[in-house]
């Protein structure tokens, strides 16, 4: 059985970052809401109680019972984990005098295995309002910071579980030790061999698909994208060719991206129909400029010919999809799903009417990690980390109405600036990059002529998980080149500008 460790979630913003500093140690880890009845079963290794927006305080705060737990297993609380455990043992709790949020220095004040390899002062991060004004009986003082008391602490030795709590954040970037500390949780205390690997999940997983599918056929929407790919090559690699992918050209992929990724498949030994869908797709979008209207035309349609294509097919009984872990964690969460979502292009929107079992091999990976496992598949690396590109394609790039002429222009302008991104080892230094085609035409001159053509605008911007985003400072040189060689090579194009908005306020996408 895998070793695991629970994290429970008690909704912070922080939780998943708990999440992955623990797969990154190469233990397997679930995070759950906080109030799921915890299963103890021979896997299980320890548990880790994550921070929360909330007060131990208040008189609905959300409350386990952390005595239970480290009765059985071995417990780490952070922040609020932390300070209900003071809290649910008899120590005191209160409104710091200094609210501590943002850098400060960790001063190590007894040796202890968690804290080991961790230096005498080290910087850390801190988030919160309350503070461990007094530790229970029992209970000893690992360290401190300059503003609180209690930083790290731990419950002395009686032959029970090992229970420690710590204010800071040691899974944030900021905490500049703040993975030894949790690797010494996992390792030292929990005694977790480190052996979940890309490998050992590829060999778990097909197992696992073998059991699940038998000799039933799969059906899968494909894109190109990363997870689609990843999780058809797992699925493929466990019932080889009952599985039927289904790649649909919808008429604003990237310049031969359709073919490009049919030939992709092919060396996967994928078995894939690609279906040329592109005037079905230009007809629906004709006239049409909205943004959320050109999103909805462009699910439906592809709803609308994936069922047509899986009817095709006899005997189909699972779909298969890319699921990834934050979508489950979303669904499972403290506060519940998001209230909003934006319509895009996804496979989830299938119609009822296909009454079919679902197979996610990915739903328990991190984007990093369905990378590193499609590298361990031999997916190619220039695939696998590609930028983001948005579902409804280039049909959110084209502000206004999509033509056929248009999409050709804005095609053609992207392949020239993605492919020099790459040629001046510049594509890897930004999180996305696209270009747009503006609504609106401008007087050029070239030559002894006067043009009236388009104008194009380049983005690129650097972040890490594109909920905030900064523009990419790319060197002048190297703009001046792009749009000279945009305009000299794309007829219809005279003018190139570059965004230099941030996110917010701006968006990433201009719709």
């Amino acid at each position: 059985m895998t070793e695991k460790i629970l994290i429970l979630d008690f909704g912070s913003q922080y939780t998943q970052l708990i999440a992955r500093t623990v797969r990154e140690a190469n233990v397997y880890c679930e995070i759950v809401p906080y109030n799921k009845p915890i299963n103890y079963d021979s896997g299980l290794k320890g548990i880790i109680l994550g921070g929360s927006p909330f007060s131990v305080n208040e008189e609905k705060a959300l409350i386990v019972d952390i005595k239970a737990m480290a009765d059985k297993l071995p417990v780490l609380g952070i922040c609020y984990g932390a300070q209900l455990t003071a809290k649910l043992f008899g120590g005191k709790v209160g409104k710091s005098d200094k609210r501590e949020y943002g850098r400060a220095q960790f001063k190590k004040d007894k040796e202890d295995v968690l804290l080991q390899n961790v230096s005498a002062q080290s910087q850390v991060w801190m988030s919160h309002s309350d503070t461990i004004k007094e530790l229970p009986d029992g209970f000893e003082l690992l360290g401190t910071t300059e503003s609180i008391p209690v930083a790290a602490f731990k419950r002395k030795e009686n032959g029970a579980c090992p229970l420690y709590g710590l204010q800071f954040h040691p899974e944030v970037y900021h905490s500049a030790e703040g993975k030894t500390i949790i690797k010494n949780f996992l390792v030292h205390i929990c005694g977790c061999k480190q052996d979940w690997t890309p490998a050992h999940f590829i060999t778990d997983t097909v197992e696992t698909l073998k059991k699940q599918i038998g000799n039933r056929k799969v059906i899968m929407a494909l894109s190109g994208g990363v997870d689609s790919t990843v999780a058809a090559t797992l699925v493929h690699k466990a019932i080889g060719d009952n599985l039927y992918g289904i790649f649909v050209d919808n008429g604003v992929l990237r310049k031969d991206e359709f073919e490009s990724v049919m030939e992709m498949y092919g060396k996967l030994g994928l078995n894939v129909k690609g279906v040329n869908a592109k005037k079905h797709f230009y007809d629906e979008l004709a006239g049409k400029s909205d943004p959320e209207e050109k999103r909805k035309i462009i699910g439906r349609c592809f709803i609308e010919i994936f069922d047509e294509e899986a009817s095709k097919i006899e005997g189909v009984e699972l779909l298969g999809q890319g699921t990834i872990y934050p979508d489950v964690i979303e669904s499972l969460s403290v506060h519940g799903p998001s209230a909003t979502i934006k319509s895009h292009h996804n496979v989830g929107g299938l119609p009822d009417t296909m009454k079919l079992e679902l197979v996610e091999p990915l739903r328990l990976l991190f984007k990093d990690e369905v990378r590193r496992v499609g590298l361990e598949l031999g997916i190619p690396a220039d695939m696998l980390f590609r930028h983001p590109f948005p579902g409804p394609g280039l049909a959110i790039r084209i502000l206004g109405d999509i033509t056929e002429e248009k999409v050709r222009l804005l095609q053609d302008a992207d392949a020239i600036y993605i492919n020099g991104l790459k040629k001046h080892n510049l594509y890897a230094t930004v999180w996305q990059a696209g270009t747009i085609l503006l609504p609106v035409k401008s007087v050029g001159v070239m030559g002894d002529e006067r043009t009236y053509e388009f104008t194009v605008a380049l983005r690129a911007v650097t972040s890490v998980d594109g909920m905030t985003a900064d523009w990419a400072h790319l060197p002048y040189d190297f703009l001046a080149n792009i749009s000279n060689e945009i305009i000299n090579n794309v007829k219809g194009i005279n003018r190139v500008v570059y965004d230099i908005s941030s996110k917010p306020p701006a968006t990433i996408e201009w719709e």
